[in-house]
């Protein structure tokens, strides 16, 4: 659609009070998030690694279960023996023989120290795995609804814009007619042509700004966003929220962020016992079966051969040039730099908690403020055009007045949606947003 396509239509709708664009079906904030969850890459991606994730255990169980290999090969061989002293045991001389050889090998692990703390740690491993799929998931929950309320405040603002522009217009016929029998100045005029001017250009900017936010939720769903359901006027807001420490406490406890880096010095932990373990013997039960054949040989005659063995294999390292002690320092170091990032995400968690606290305790406050500063932009409004009826108000003064509160209603509404949007910010900061959240957000809009 033209920009001057929209111009025509929400002015058409904006004659009876400040419209809402109206589209065949709305989409509530549950149904773009049933969308983003089929259609996200980056959901998708994290989904993908959590799969991979899950044969680290298979891997690692792996090592200490049976393996079994088989080797096998024929060969032609050519020989040139010359017995050198007397007397000769065999004849020499020139000999072309073939032969053939198999080997099949079973080997159980009976103790590997490695192999024992690498299953320990793999079971870590997958359990980050599973937080953090858990953590993209939760994320996307934040993406879409930040996404969904700015496609909104953009479609708003153009609304509001065309409200407004039809009110400027009105003014400005009359300024012209009251100019025209001579009760108002050229200034009333130039004054209203400019404040039209001036929303047409303000305009073009909002519309593209709502193009740009609808292809940011596109982005996430995968398809542009049509009708969505905007929030009701009359709005639920909380009265207040639970102390500062109490979502502190549920972010250290609940955080997966947190979690996962909790995990990771786990993991780091592991490696250390892995490094250790290079100290340690491995003991090994192992059976093998021979099976080899020759037509022919240096010596003159061949040989058919069959044998099995079985039995125990110790290896004890003694000295390996210090690469034992060695990995064990890095590990320990690299478990260092784990804690040192623990403490980091710890402070980080808890900043992220304390500013989404803030910010939602300051929207609740300026919803209420807001609101009633809309109810006074409304009475100056009503106020001013009386004045400019009798005569003690100029039209400039209705100008300002129209557009103050134009502006108290946009703010009223972007505080509306910030305070639905850090409700969900501070969940995802504690670690405990989930659908259900959505869904409380959902009774919050108009459907249609």
């Amino acid at each position: 659609m033209s920009i001057t396509s929209w111009f025509r239509l929400l002015v058409l709708v904006s004659s009876t009070g400040l419209p809402q664009l109206a589209f065949a079906a709305s989409q509530s904030l549950v149904d773009i998030y049933q969308e983003a969850k089929a259609n996200d890459p980056v959901l998708a991606s994290a989904g993908s690694a959590n799969l991979a994730a899950q044969e680290i255990i298979e891997q690692a169980k792996a090592a200490y279960r049976p393996s079994v290999n088989l080797t096998a090969g024929a060969n032609a061989n050519r020989t040139d023996l010359k017995i050198i002293g007397s007397p000769a045991p065999f004849p020499g001389g020139r000999n072309n023989f073939e032969g053939y050889q198999a080997q099949l090998q079973a080997r159980q692990p009976i103790f590997r120290k490695e192999n024992l703390e690498r299953i320990d740690q793999s079971k870590v491993q997958v359990s980050i795995a599973d937080k953090q799929y858990h953590l993209a998931q939760q994320n996307l929950m934040l993406r879409t609804t930040q996404a969904y309320f700015e496609v909104l405040l953009a479609q708003d603002r153009i609304t509001l814009m065309a409200a407004q522009k039809a009110a400027i217009q009105r003014q400005l016929q009359q300024a012209k007619a009251n100019f025209d029998v001579g009760t108002a100045t050229i200034t009333d005029v130039n004054e209203a042509q400019a404040r039209d001017d001036l929303i047409e250009a303000q305009t073009l900017s909002a519309v593209n700004d709502m193009e740009i936010a609808k292809r940011s939720l596109q982005a996430i769903t995968g398809k542009l966003p049509e009708q969505l359901a905007n929030v009701r006027d009359d709005i639920q807001i909380a009265p207040s929220l639970k102390p500062m420490q109490e979502w502190q406490d549920v972010t250290n406890a609940s955080n997966l962020t947190l979690q996962i880096q909790q995990e990771t010095v786990q993991v780091n932990e592991k490696d250390i016992e892995i490094a250790r373990a290079g100290h340690y013997p491995t003991v090994d039960a192992v059976a093998n079966y021979q099976d080899s054949y020759a037509n022919g040989g240096q010596y003159g005659f061949g040989a058919d051969l069959k044998s099995a063995s079985i039995g125990v294999e110790v290896s004890v390292p003694l000295y390996q040039g210090g690469a034992v002690t060695s990995r064990v320092r890095q590990a320990a170091y690299n478990r260092q730099k784990a804690l040192d990032d623990l403490q980091n995400t710890m402070r980080q968690t808890s900043l992220e908690t304390q500013r989404a606290y803030l910010n939602l305790s300051t929207s609740i406050a300026q919803v209420k403020a807001l609101e009633q500063a809309l109810k006074s932009s409304q009475s100056q409004l009503d106020s001013t055009k009386l004045g400019y009826e009798v005569g003690i108000r100029t039209s400039v003064d209705v100008l300002n007045a129209q557009q103050q509160y134009y502006s108290a209603n946009r703010d009223l509404l972007q505080a509306r949606y910030n305070y639905l949007v850090n409700i969900i910010r501070l969940k995802t900061a504690s670690g405990i947003v989930s659908e259900a959240d959505l869904q409380d957000i959902d009774q919050q809009l108009a459907k249609r």
